[in-house]
């Protein structure tokens, strides 16, 4: 199960909207000082060609950073949206029953053989049923106490 960090957690996130406000920001200053600038030299007959282009250039690059900022606070909010919208999972938390004996009773079994091996034998053999599909028994993986035991009365009631 792949986990996202939440939006609040998210530095691509956040990089985005303090760059896109810097743009914005840096746009509308560009633009305000460059048409100050234009509005100057054009009122002024003294005026050259050069002056009034080049500032109606940094007006135009102004422009297009600002444009590039207002993008990317609508991508930030058009994130923000697909996020609050999108399935999260339920997580679901089980409880431990401490009282129970269900959970310690395989341990149990495991942890000691019985001493009289015919007594074993006697009693059914039950087959170890392994929760995970993925784990493979090999033979070089001992068997526990118990079921050694009861192969081997088994292997000695086939004998005679």
């Amino acid at each position: 199960m792949q986990t996202r960090p939440r939006l609040l957690t998210s530095v691509p996130f956040w990089a985005l909207l303090v760059l896109s406000l810097a743009a914005v920001f840096g746009g509308l200053v560009i633009v305000l000082r460059q048409i100050d600038a234009m509005q100057a030299v054009l009122n002024d007959p003294n005026a050259t060609v050069v002056t009034v282009y080049v500032a109606q250039s940094w007006a135009i690059l102004g422009a297009a950073l600002l444009s590039a900022g207002v993008i990317g606070i609508l991508a930030t909010l058009a994130v923000a949206a697909v996020v609050s919208t999108r399935h999260r999972p339920d997580v679901s938390v089980e409880t431990i029953d401490w009282s129970s004996d269900d959970e310690s009773a395989p341990e149990a079994a495991f942890a000691t053989a019985p001493a009289n091996p015919a007594a074993a034998s006697a009693a059914p053999a039950t087959p170890l049923v392994l929760e995970d599909a993925d784990i493979e028994t090999t033979s070089d993986t001992p068997a526990p106490p118990q079921a050694t035991a009861s192969r081997d009365a088994d292997e000695d009631s086939t004998r005679r």
